[in-house]
């Protein structure tokens, strides 16, 4: 199976039924504000090693081992060795960074088999946007659908590829194209993350940024920032003071705020259900997609 349509389903450790792996949490629903409804899993032995694996993805793309649960998972090659450790955070030459549904088709995975690739898991999608995946193209469908869209729209000027239609990727150029210019956007030649700076109000929501006086990740949202967490978003804090005149350092890479601007919808944890509106957003402009430079 091509590296961009990978095998997608539960993810099961060998004899356990663990709380870190995500496997007992049902896929985000297609709205904005998704829920994470636990789904059964068969009763099994428990793992002689109770410390949880080393595969929840954090906005800044680190990979960290927490006995937490996650609502999506994904995949950017083998990571692992035989024993289960991570040895790497990205294979140079694997471009393909998608995110899965954890319930699909009935299919069930083994977490960290040998000579498999590593599975990986993000609290939600805007987290796994901000890490440098995409949807998947085969267990979600109608979100890589309307990612490439939007992404084909909000990235017009920098792609090469030519559009067939309003919005639509010429089938010539298929989905290995996106992929090789979000993999430029998120990573150095040398490996290290790609970041660029920007106002921010010219950002759209669901864009992870660091503010200039804490380095914690916040998400873009509603008009305020929310602080990160493992398990979900802080109390929200409003946009700085000075409104459009603040620099932000950006998680999320250009293309896909790009994307963003554009229209694409990402899910986002329960911890932000029901989030209103930030009154005044200080004088916030745009969307305005970023610049092609830098």
């Amino acid at each position: 199976m091509p590296p961009s349509s990978p095998p997608c389903a539960i993810a099961v450790p060998p004899g356990a039924r663990g709380t870190s792996y995500g496997f007992t949490w049902a896929p985000a629903p297609r709205t904005s504000y998704s829920g994470s409804e636990p789904v059964s899993a068969s009763p099994s032995p428990a793992r002689a090693d109770p410390r949880p694996l080393q595969n929840r993805v954090t906005p800044t793309g680190e990979i960290v081992a927490v006995p937490a649960r996650g609502t999506l998972m994904g995949n950017r090659g083998r990571l692992h060795d035989d024993r289960r450790r991570l040895v790497r955070t990205l294979v140079p030459s694997y471009r393909a960074w998608v995110t899965c549904r954890l319930d699909f088709r009935g299919r069930r995975r083994v977490i960290m088999a040998p000579g498999r690739y590593t599975e990986l898991f993000f609290l939600d999608e805007v987290t796994a946007l901000a890490a440098g995946h995409r949807p998947c193209g085969e267990c979600r469908r109608d979100d890589f659908r309307r990612f490439t869209e939007a992404w084909a729209r909000g990235n017009a000027r920098r792609r090469r590829d030519r559009l067939s239609g309003p919005g639509r990727l010429d089938p010539a150029h298929p989905i290995a194209r996106v992929d090789r210019l979000l993999h430029a956007d998120r990573i150095y030649p040398d490996g290290r993350p790609r970041r660029f700076r920007s106002p921010l109000a010219h950002l759209p929501d669901g864009t992870f940024v660091l503010p200039p006086d804490d380095p914690t990740p916040h998400l873009l949202w509603r008009g305020a920032l929310w602080p990160w967490t493992i398990s979900g978003y802080g109390p929200a804090r409003p946009p700085l003071a000075e409104g459009s005149s603040v620099t932000v350092t950006v998680l999320t890479p250009r293309s896909t705020v790009a994307t963003l601007a554009a229209g694409y919808e990402p899910a986002v944890h329960s911890t932000l259900r029901g989030a209103a509106e930030w009154p005044s957003r200080g004088g916030r402009e745009g969307p305005e997609p970023p610049s092609a430079t830098g």
